[in-house]
C-alpha cells in the first residue's frame, strides 16, 4: 500500500469510526428502551425501519453529499449556495453548541456515578440518593444561585476531556479516540447483555421486544415516535456527518459509509435494548415490581431505576455496574467530541483561528454555561433546554437544511457526488424523498414538538425559552455579520 493510500484509508477509518461514534451515542443506551416499550414493543421495528430508510439514511446522505462536495464548514457551505442564508449555519451550529452544554453534565452525572457504582454508595434509595445527594435538586429557580460542587467538578473533567480530544485534527484527536473507545463500548455492550440474558427473569424483559402491539401500527404518534427517536440517534441536522464528510478523501464510497453508520447504529440501539430489558425483567422477578414501572426514560432508567436494579443483583453488581456506567460515559464522550466538531470547525475556517485556540475558547464557554446546570436548579433548567432545543429548535433547522437542499441548491449535483464512486447509487426516488416526503414528515414532527413543549411550559419555562429564542435569533446574525478574517471563505 502506497503512503497516499495509507494516509486516505487512515482517514476513511477515522471517519467511519468518528461518525459510528457520534451515532452510538448516550441516549441510543437509554432512550431507545423506552422509546420501543412505550410505542407498541416488536411492532414498532416496522415504523422504525421505515424511519431509518425514509427519513435516516436519507437525511444522512444529504450531509454527506454536501460536507464531501464542498469540503467546507457548513457556514461557508451555505454562505456559498447563497451569501443570505450564511446565518442559517450558525443558527444549527448555536443549537448544537448549546444541546452540547447540558449534555455534558448528563455525562458529568454518569462520571460520578462510576465512582458510586463500585460500592453502591446511592444506598436502598436511588432515586432519594440523585435527587438529594447527586443534584441537590430544588424546585425552585432560586437554586440556581447554589452551586453544586461534585457535578461542578464532574462536568469541568468532561470539558477538559473534550478540549484534550478536539483540539487535534481528526485522525489524531477524533479518530483515534474513537477508534479505541468505539471497540470498548462495544465489548462491553457484548458482555452485559450476555450476563442478562443469563438472569432470572430475563425473558419477562427480552420479550417485550418480540412481542408486536400490532394495533399501535394505525396510530400516527408511534409513527412520529419513529421519525423521532431516528432523528435524535442519528444525529441529524446537527451538521456532524457533513463535517466529517469534508475531511474525507477522494474516491471515497459515501452510500456505503452512509448505510455502515445508519445500521450500525440501529443495530446497537436494538442490541442494547435486549440486554436493558433483560436486567430490567430481572427486577421485576426479583422485586415484583411491575415491568412498566421501571422502563422510564432518560436519566430515571440510568441513575435512578438501574441503581436499584444492582442493588438486588448481590455480588455481580459490583462488576456489571461500573461496567454499565462506564459504556455511559465513552458513548457521552464520543457524541460530545462530535458535536463539537462542526461548531470549531466553522469559527476556525471563518476567522483563521488555530484549531487548538478554537477548541479552548469554545470549551471555556461551554464549561460556562454548564454552571448553570451544576447548580441546586439544574435539572429544571436542563428539562427546559432539552425540551426547547430538541422538540422546536432542532427540528425547525433540519426544515430549513431539507429547503435549502432540497430546494434552492442544485439537488441534481448531490447525487452525482454520491453515486461517483459508490457501490449502491441513489436516483429519482431519493430526490423525491428530500424535496416533497422529508419536510412533510419534519413539519407534522416539528408541530407535535412545538404543541407538547408550550403545552407543557410553566412561568419560568416560558422565560428560559424566551431567552433561548432571543439568543437563537441574535448570535447567529452577529455571527454572519462579522468580517471573515479568511479572505477565500468567500469565494464562492
Amino acid at each position: 500500500m502506497t503512503e497516499t493510500k495509507k494516509q486516505e484509508w487512515n482517514s476513511n477509518l477515522a471517519f467511519m469510526m468518528a461518525m459510528i461514534g457520534s451515532a452510538v451515542g448516550l441516549g441510543n443506551i437509554w432512550r431507545f428502551p423506552n422509546v420501543l416499550y412505550s410505542n407498541g414493543g416488536g411492532s414498532f421495528m416496522i415504523p422504525y425501519i421505515v424511519s431509518l430508510f425514509l427519513l435516516g439514511i436519507s437525511f444522512v446522505l444529504v450531509e454527506y453529499a454536501v460536507g464531501f462536495k464542498f469540503k467546507k464548514s457548513i457556514a461557508r457551505i451555505l454562505y456559498s449556495i447563497k451569501g443570505k442564508l450564511e446565518p442559517v449555519a450558525w443558527f444549527i451550529l448555536l443549537i448544537v453548541f448549546l444541546i452540547t452544554t447540558y449534555y455534558v453534565c448528563v455525562v458529568g452525572w454518569d462520571f460520578i456515578y462510576i465512582i458510586l457504582s463500585f460500592t453502591k454508595a446511592w444506598g436502598s434509595n436511588p432515586d432519594l440518593y440523585f435527587a438529594n445527594h447527586v443534584l441537590h435538586a430544588t424546585d425552585s429557580i432560586s437554586g440556581i444561585t447554589t452551586i453544586v460542587p461534585n457535578v461542578l467538578i464532574s462536568v469541568f473533567i468532561i470539558w477538559f476531556i473534550a478540549w484534550a480530544i478536539i483540539k487535534r485534527d481528526l485522525n489524531d484527536g477524533i479518530g483515534k479516540v474513537s477508534q479505541i473507545l468505539l471497540p470498548l463500548l462495544c465489548l462491553i455492550v457484548i458482555g452485559i447483555v450476555a450476563f442478562s440474558l443469563t438472569l432470572p427473569g430475563a425473558s419477562i424483559g427480552y420479550t417485550q421486544i418480540f412481542t408486536p402491539d400490532w394495533s399501535a401500527l394505525t396510530n400516527l404518534d408511534v409513527w412520529l415516535a419513529a421519525f423521532g427517536q431516528i432523528v435524535f440517534s442519528l444525529s441529524l441536522g446537527m451538521a456532524i456527518a457533513m463535517t466529517y464528510a469534508s475531511y474525507l478523501p477522494e474516491g471515497s464510497k459515501l452510500v456505503d459509509n452512509a448505510l455502515i453508520v445508519a445500521f450500525s447504529n440501529s443495530g446497537f440501539e436494538v442490541f442494547n435494548s435486549i440486554g436493558i430489558f433483560s436486567i430490567l425483567g430481572f427486577m421485576t422477578l426479583s422485586s415484583g415490581i411491575p415491568f412498566n414501572e421501571l422502563v422510564t426514560e432518560g436519566t430515571g432508567l440510568a441513575f435512578v431505576v438501574f441503581p436499584q436494579v444492582f442493588n438486588t443483583m448481590g455480588p455481580a453488581a459490583y462488576v456489571v455496574g461500573p461496567l454499565f456506567f462506564i459504556c455511559i460515559l465513552f458513548a457521552g464522550i464520543t457524541s460530545v467530541i462530535a458535536l463539537l466538531e462542526g461548531v470549531c470547525y466553522s469559527i476556525s475556517e471563518k476567522f483563521l483561528i488555530e484549531r487548538k485556540k478554537t477548541a479552548t475558547v469554545v470549551c471555556i464557554i461551554g464549561f460556562l454555561i454548564s454552571c448553570i446546570f451544576a447548580t441546586g436548579a439544574g435539572s429544571i433548567v436542563l428539562g427546559v433546554f432539552d425540551a426547547y432545543l430538541n422538540n422546536f429548535a432542532l427540528l425547525f433547522a433540519i426544515l430549513l437544511e431539507c429547503i435549502i437542499f432540497g430546494w434552492i441548491y442544485k439537488f441534481d449535483d448531490l447525487i452525482d457526488t454520491l453515486n461517483r464512486n459508490s457501490s449502491i447509487t441513489v436516483g429519482k426516488t431519493w430526490k423525491a424523498v428530500i424535496k416533497f416526503i422529508l419536510p412533510i414528515c419534519i413539519l407534522g414532527l416539528w408541530i407535535q414538538g412545538v404543541y407538547s413543549t408550550i403545552s407543557s411550559a410553566d412561568q419560568v419555562s416560558v422565560i428560559i425559552m424566551a431567552i433561548l429564542t432571543v439568543a437563537l435569533i441574535v448570535v447567529p446574525f452577529i455571527f454572519a455579520k462579522l468580517p471573515a478574517i479568511n479572505k477565500d471563505y468567500y469565494n464562492v
